[in-house]
């Protein structure tokens, strides 16, 4: 295929008329948004240690009150978007929260869906829609879009955790906002306990849940439970994984963004394949070595990696002893609903 013109190659007159009008030639950059078989991609592979990171997140919560943060967070940003756009991927935002001992996040709600994959601490709870959900390490907390949700401590040690949200994509399409509102009392029951055997779903007098998001806390003991069953149940099973869903209608459990658990077996292997949405990997237990396109990152205890779409990756649990758990999330549901999904093997 001839190579396209260039900008330079019209005349300065002609390009200043352009200008004037707010009119643009497409054939300059054609290539640029619509390159050959592989998008440009401007997330690249990156890895957070939490080793390093955790002594800045408490040095936060020595220089800065909860008063005059709202939520203390240290963002985890991807340096192929720039730091100042705060982006993990396109569409993924990561940011790692602290909350010490008595404190309080007022209740608030947003236009971004948002997740907790706790870290580490106990004593802390996120109240969501009047549903208190405490926290311990592995869990999985929805705080999905317009509902109220707050963070409370009543232990004795920092708790901390990872915020995983489809911020960057609400904010490109000029639809994020927040409101703030005030404390919410607390409801009788939760989702996790309502639904926690697989299967059968409450129908109180034949009637379904008619909530669109039933269920808000996912217990990482439930959830690990379930990885090593099927591990035993199936022993040649190549990945043993798990997708968070919705337990009413089996979809995603949010609407944008994509979230699973992976146990890799004592000193596996696994090559994940190349598909169209990009990938957080975060490690609740064990630790793993990582290769993104030649970039190779080991995962410790609570490390957080991104991987870019359209890429292959591979894992290797690095005990020959012990299982390996990952948390993952990616812009699968993102990418289906728009028509460009893509698994390239």
């Amino acid at each position: 295929m001839n190579d396209l013109g260039k900008l330079e190659d019209l005349p300065q007159s002609y390009r200043d008329e352009l200008k004037a009008l707010n009119l643009v030639p497409l054939w300059p950059s054609l290539r640029a948004v619509l390159p050959p078989k592989v998008p440009t991609r401007q997330t690249k592979p990156t890895h957070w240690p939490y080793a390093s990171l955790k002594p800045l997140l408490l040095q936060a919560g020595e220089l800065t009150p909860i008063e005059k943060a709202e939520r203390r967070v240290l963002v985890l940003a991807n340096p192929g978007h720039g730091l100042e756009k705060m982006q993990a991927s396109a569409a993924i935002y990561l940011g790692m929260q602290l909350l010490l001992p008595g404190e309080w996040a007022p209740s608030h709600r947003h236009t971004p869906n948002a997740v907790r994959m706790i870290v580490e601490g106990e004593g802390a709870y996120t109240t969501v829609d009047g549903e208190k959900c405490p926290m311990s390490r592995g869990d999985l907390i929805l705080t999905p879009t317009g509902l109220w949700h707050e963070h409370g401590h009543d232990g004795d040690e920092p708790v901390v955790w990872l915020d995983v949200l489809d911020l960057p994509l609400v904010y490109y399409m000029e639809a994020s906002y927040h409101v703030n509102g005030e404390r919410q009392a607390v409801k009788p029951g939760r989702g996790d306990a309502a639904f926690r055997r697989a299967g059968v779903a409450p129908t109180p007098v034949f009637t379904r849940s008619a909530r669109a998001y039933p269920m808000l806390r996912y217990p990482w003991v439930d959830t690990r439970a379930a990885l090593e069953a099927l591990a035993q149940d199936q022993p040649d099973l190549a990945c043993v994984q798990v997708t968070y869903i919705n337990p009413e209608t089996g979809d995603d459990a949010e609407n944008i963004l994509g979230f699973y658990a992976l146990m890799l077996r004592p000193g596996q292997a696994l090559r994940l394949p190349a598909r169209s949405p990009a990938c957080v990997f975060h490690q609740i237990e064990g630790s793993t070595d990582i290769d993104v396109e030649g970039h190779a990152f080991n995962l410790a205890e609570a490390d957080t990696a991104c991987a870019p779409g359209y890429t292959a990756v591979s894992l290797r649990n690095r005990s020959d002893t012990d299982a390996a758990f990952i948390f993952m999330a990616d812009e699968s549901p993102l990418h289906r609903k728009l028509g460009v999904y893509e698994n390239r093997g």
